[in-house]
């Protein structure tokens, strides 16, 4: 006999498709989470952007760091957007939330990420180092013209790869936070539900790359306000996709 009361079935990962106008809503629920609380939004952005240019600025370990890291700090603003949106108090240490809970599996996330973008890169250097190296046994203007080839094609190859470990990454801290999937079924469940919505995450990604250009106008100073804004649209496309069937 089936005993009472009876658990709730664990989440799937289903998806819908929506409309291509909703990243324009995405958008607006981004900024009014961020007005919301702007001061902290802003203090969080400065702490990200301490970390990562801190990250950068060592070799090779540093951007490996950086890819392992994304997934938990990624997860501490969706929890600070969920907060908001609950109409709970937004705190500066809720950015470190992925810490606290679900700390493994984000993390696999992040191996996960890490390994993807790492064996990107290395194709991408293979290929690019092959033209130079080409260029330099020539020694001519052929050679030069092989060289600018093989980097154009590194870089069209490093686009084209990268976009689907995102769309694998850009969902899945969301899922493993609010869903408590496992790290590769949110990684799956998230690649599906961005392929069922390719039109309007290029919607989406177009309205980023303009607002992106104006962000970077002023000495770069408008990411502080871009980056919460994006946060939380992410947390919006989330419910969206995932929770409004």
């Amino acid at each position: 006999m089936q005993a009472f009361p009876i658990p709730a079935p664990q989440f799937n990962g289903a998806s819908r498709r929506v409309d291509a106008g909703n990243a324009v809503n995405w958008l607006k629920q981004g900024w009014a989470i961020f007005i919301a609380n702007p001061g902290a939004w802003i203090a969080m952005m400065v702490i990200l952007l301490v970390v990562y240019v801190g990250l950068a600025i060592v070799p090779l370990i540093g951007p490996l760091a950086a890819h392992l890291l994304t997934p938990v700090l990624a997860a501490g603003m969706l929890v600070a957007c969920h907060k908001l949106a609950r109409d709970q108090p937004l705190e500066i240490g809720d950015l470190f939330a992925g810490f606290q809970q679900h700390t493994a599996a984000l993390l696999t996330l992040g191996v996960l990420y890490m390994i993807g973008m790492l064996a990107i890169m290395l194709l991408v250097m293979l290929l690019a180092g092959g033209g130079m190296a080409g260029a330099m046994v020539l020694q001519s203007p052929l050679g030069a013209g092989i060289a600018f080839g093989g980097i154009l094609l590194a870089g069209l190859l490093w686009a084209l790869l990268s976009v689907p470990v995102v769309m694998a990454v850009w969902f899945a801290p969301a899922l493993v936070v609010f869903n408590a999937m496992q790290p590769v079924d949110a990684l799956k469940a998230s690649f599906s539900a961005c392929l069922k919505n390719v039109l309007v995450f290029l919607v989406y990604g177009l309205i980023v790359m303009v607002l992106g250009f104006f962000a970077a106008l002023p000495v770069g100073l408008g990411f502080l306000v871009l980056g919460p804004v994006l946060a939380g649209s992410v947390y919006a496309s989330y419910r969206d996709i995932f929770l409004a069937a």
